[in-house]
């Protein structure tokens, strides 16, 4: 019996292999990642020349500036209204030369950030230095965090560091029943139990693709976080409210180039291990968590160094590792030569400058005593000797400096709520929870005359479809039926492959089907159809089965977000998505398909399924009957869901500021559309 399974499963594979059409050895998915890859050099290189026009005139930079500043806020959805923060101090530590704070602020309603103020032991008022953290569990408390406000307060600066979502006593996908069983079983506990959290880089990118569907990002809560602290630190008598700085590292540099280019009340700026190019970075990395994407920007001419260039000429000192492998220095070093010359343009050279040591990424010893000098000079204007570490060995390792420094607490001790997250507060919000009260308000404000005009924006397809390229590569001959292997030439850069079968008697009627995995999954399925009379295109989408991406290096999150998710915000970047993309792929293939017959049904299952009723809402008289099998219901679906599994390929920004899928489906025509095996975010079945 096991000899039998053996050689029905051997024949199995070797059918399965007869129907590859594109030949390995080009390497498809490689030739469909070149070409995006190539796009969005074009973009750069057209960014780049751009800025060389606009700066050649005061009035030019201003624009530039003007320009940038107001498309950053849009993309990240505006900013919300000031309420309350009620501020909480629930704590306080006494530190060698400094004190800290335990605070609580109420930045939106019901939405609360957990900080540590660390104040000097000298005389107030004190200039105050914001230190939004970078990609850690534990937040604040991270030792390089916390020496870094322990150095600043030393030297006569409060330093305020802060929990972003996703992070320390902030994390926004907590399994709360578990987490609440922990705390009720031992109440001395004062840490997240380790079951319930994810990496913070992965709520990050969760919380982004919530965001983006309503036309936001998960930037805008970071954004408005810090703007709230400036707003908590301008009214204490302690703090001197027109001296405030703003540092942090890695997502903290993030952060801080973020406030730094939209914020005008801060000064002084130091934004560590993050500013580097995005051409760089694409060649490299590739795009990095939910909030490090803004929808479109490398379309509009927005690159990282613009985050300086808006501020100018205020202080900015660029903070990097010269053997950071995370951000490329090389592209920082490049940076760093667009933002020079632009505040050499407005006749300031000297306000801005660059730290990089021979250091790998971190928040290193040497870019602590260099943000402190800068922070000193600007904040208490007075240039002075910063050491952390009284004398330095001669040589040493990474591993050895680091050692040098120690922090003085541990996270229970800096813990400001009294279970250790803000989600176990009583009537808390989380961030799903808000973006869900939004797209529920833009269900409503949806104006009805949905049209195609609006789903091209929305999807950036194209307006039309030119005469599809397709090349017969080779032909198989079966039983009552030919399989002809195709070739589609996608954007005259490379091959998307199908399958054509013919039967001996074909029927008027054809089928493209389009599987969201390989054109080879439903081969039984297909050929049943083929029996039938049937001409079926067994069709594959780019970035499908033959041309699937994330092949070339490990990208973050890949279990949840897809192995192709780097080349998908790749394409968020320049404005586009998977799923127009995909969706003149459909209208290509279906265009093809009506060169053999009038008549032809769809049929699109899981990742093909939503391109495929896009298409049908673009070329409404394609298909006679479109069948959709393994969709979710709606993208307002996913916005509140806490959880959602593969789902950036079908990121669309700002979709629900226009239109959802009922609404496609509406246009298309109910009567047209069979929708079997729905399934929610998880991709798990509907009952």
């Amino acid at each position: 019996m096991r000899s039998l399974l053996f050689l029905l499963a051997l024949g199995s594979a070797m059918a399965a292999d007869e129907l590859n059409v594109l030949d390995p050895a080009s390497k498809p998915a490689e030739a469909f990642e070149g070409w995006l890859v190539r796009e969005f050099n074009a973009l750069c290189d057209k960014r780049s020349a751009a800025f060389e026009v606009m700066i050649k005139s005061e009035a030019g930079c201003k624009r530039w500036q003007e320009e940038r500043r107001a498309f950053f806020l849009e993309r990240i959805g505006g900013l919300p209204e000031r309420t309350p923060l009620n501020p909480q101090i629930t704590g306080t530590l006494q530190g060698k030369g400094y004190r800290v704070e335990k605070v609580i602020l109420e930045t939106r309603p019901a939405f609360h950030l957990t900080a540590n103020l660390y104040l000097p032991d000298t005389p107030p008022p004190w200039p105050a230095v914001l230190v939004p953290c970078g990609h850690s569990h534990e937040g604040k408390a991270v030792g390089q965090y916390q020496l870094i406000c322990m150095l600043l307060a030393r030297h006569g600066m409060a330093a305020m560091c802060y929990d972003p979502i996703g992070q320390g006593e902030r994390y926004q996908m907590l399994d709360l029943a578990k987490e609440r069983a922990v705390f009720d079983d031992a109440p001395h506990v004062k840490v997240p139990h380790p079951n319930v959290r994810l990496m913070c880089t992965t709520e990050h990118t969760m919380t982004g693709i919530s965001s983006a569907l309503i036309g936001a990002n998960a930037a805008q809560f970071r954004i408005w976080d810090g703007m709230r602290v400036i707003d908590y630190l301008q009214g204490r008598k302690d703090i001197i409210a027109d001296k405030i700085g703003c540092t942090g590292n890695s997502g903290g540099g993030t952060e801080t180039a973020y406030l730094m280019a939209l914020d005008d009340r801060i000064l002084a700026a130091a934004p560590g291990c993050y500013l580097t190019t995005f051409k760089k970075l694409i060649e490299t990395k590739g795009p990095q968590d939910g909030e490090q994407n803004i929808a479109g920007q490398i379309a509009f001419g927005m690159d990282e160094a613009d985050y300086c260039i808006m501020r100018a000429p205020k202080p900015t000192l660029i903070c990097a590792g010269t053997r950071d492998v995370t951000f490329d220095f090389g592209g920082t070093w490049e940076l760093f030569r667009d933002a020079k010359r632009f505040y050499s343009r407005l006749g300031h050279p000297d306000m801005i400058d660059l730290a990089a040591p021979d250091a790998p990424h971190g928040f290193t010893l040497q870019l602590r005593e260099a943000v402190t000098r800068f922070m000193a000079r600007h904040l208490l204007g007075k240039d002075i000797v910063v050491r952390e570490v009284a004398k330095l060995p001669d040589s040493f390792t990474d591993e050895e400096l680091r050692a040098l420094s120690v922090p003085d607490w541990t996270p229970p001790q800096l813990q400001c709520t009294p279970k250790g997250q803000v989600r176990l507060l009583p009537g808390e919000r989380s961030v799903f929870q808000i973006n869900a009260e939004t797209a529920a308000k833009l269900k409503t404000a949806r104006e009805s005359g949905l049209g195609p005009k609006t789903i091209l924006e929305a999807i950036g397809a194209s307006e039309t479809i030119a005469e599809p390229k397709v090349e017969i590569l080779a032909q198989i001959t079966r039983d009552g039926f030919s399989i002809e292997k195709l070739a589609l030439k996608a954007e005259n850069a490379f091959q998307v492959p199908a399958l054509l079968y013919t039967p001996a008697k074909p029927r008027a009627h054809a089928v493209l089907y389009l599987n969201g995995e390989s054109l080879k999954a439903d081969a039984a399925a297909i050929e049943q159809l083929v029996k039938a009379g049937h001409i079926v295109l067994a069709a594959e989408l780019r970035g499908i089965g033959e041309t699937e991406t994330g092949l070339r290096r490990k990208s973050f999150g890949a279990g949840r977000f897809g192995r192709d998710n780097l080349e998908i915000l790749t394409a968020y970047l320049m404005g586009n998505s998977f799923v127009g993309m995909r969706a003149d792929d459909v209208r290509s293939w279906a265009r093809y398909l009506k060169t053999k017959t009038a008549a032809v049904s769809l049929i699109a299952t899981g990742e093909a399924a939503i391109p495929a009723l896009h298409a049908a809402a673009l070329e409404r008289d394609a298909f006679t009957q479109i069948t959709l099998r393994r969709m979710i219901t709606s993208y307002e679906s996913l916005v509140g869901a806490e959880e959602t599994f593969d789902q950036t390929v079908n990121l669309i920004h700002g979709v629900l500021r226009h239109y959802d899928l009922p609404d496609l489906i509406h246009l298309v025509g109910k009567d047209r559309v069979i929708i079997e095996q729905p399934v929610n975010g998880m991709g798990v079945k509907m009952e």
